[in-house]
């Protein structure tokens, strides 16, 4: 008897399931042209449908066990939806809604920084990866950046940037180092000129002293410097030497031997020198006896 029962009961069951999708209105089908869309709310309701298949799609490629070509056709059909979620913003637009188009998310890579990859036909945004997609055979390399190059400058390049400012001769075009370096220029001129004045009135009294041959008197505030001692010292050593001049001039009576003269004289007397050493008194002897026959006198 229970068995009845529960078949009836099921049964029952079926039937007023079967109502209910009866009294429902036939489920409505996404337009394949967002043109065709008319309505606004429509065309709001259609994007956040699309919005919800892409954020299911997105959840599942996050699995990394789903192996390659499952990978590869579920971010294909992401990036079909992504194209079609485009179309229906456009359409939004459109019919004066907002533009939700600005706001969009980029595309990451791997460390999450924002990488844009261009459509070739200029229109919306490029192929896209997501998820484990990104780490495919061939897409990896995709968000590699290639290693900078660093050119090494030549010659020509560093000294193209310099000019006269980098030697400091445009320091003056402000006009600010010469308001700083006005006041002490002239402070440095005036102590310069002072202590030209000085040494030139010690030189003045130097010659007068050396030309009278009496010691110089200077003023108690003058302080001779190392320079200035120098010049009196050579003026006093060019007054003696011409006085030690004038004192070694004397005229010569006698000729006096020249070089080859000297230089004979020399050479004779170490040649009697070497034979005083080495040859006998009597050869000596002999050999003055006959230089004396033969008239020989050297």
């Amino acid at each position: 008897m229970a068995r009845n029962e529960e078949k009836a009961q099921s049964m029952l069951n079926r039937f007023i399931t079967l109502k209910n999708e009866e009294k429902k209105k036939p489920k409505e089908r996404r337009p394949f042209l967002a043109s065709e869309c008319r309505d606004l709310a429509e065309a709001d309701k259609w994007r956040q449908q699309i919005m919800r298949e892409i954020g299911r799609k997105v959840a599942e490629i996050q699995n990394e066990g789903l192996g390659e070509h499952r990978l590869r056709d579920l971010n294909d059909e992401i990036n079909k939806l992504i194209r079609e979620k485009t179309h229906w913003e456009r359409r939004i637009v459109e019919l004066g809604g907002p533009n939700y188009a600005k706001h969009s998310a980029k595309m990451t890579d791997l460390e999450g920084n924002i990488v844009d990859v261009p459509n070739p036909s200029g229109r919306g945004p490029g192929y896209r990866y997501f998820g484990a997609a990104k780490k495919l055979p061939g897409v990896r390399e995709l968000f590699e950046k290639p290693p900078e190059l660093r050119k090494r400058k030549s010659r020509y390049d560093i000294y193209k940037r310099i000019d006269a400012s980098y030697y400091g001769y445009r320091d003056d075009e402000d006009g600010v180092l010469e308001k700083v370096e006005g006041p002490a220029e002239k402070r440095m001129r005036a102590a310069k000129m002072a202590d030209w004045e000085e040494l030139e009135e010690i030189k003045r009294e130097a010659r007068k002293a050396v030309k009278s041959g009496e010691v110089a008197s200077v003023a108690p505030t003058g302080i001779l410097f190392e320079e200035e001692e120098d010049v009196v010292e050579e003026e006093r050593r060019a007054a003696r030497e011409k006085e030690s001049e004038k004192e070694r001039e004397f005229v010569v009576h006698v000729p006096l031997p020249d070089e080859k003269e000297i230089e004979r004289m020399v050479v004779e007397k170490k040649k009697m020198e070497l034979l005083s050493k080495y040859a006998s008194e009597g050869l000596l002897e002999e050999q003055s006896e006959a230089k004396a026959m033969l008239n020989i006198h050297r």
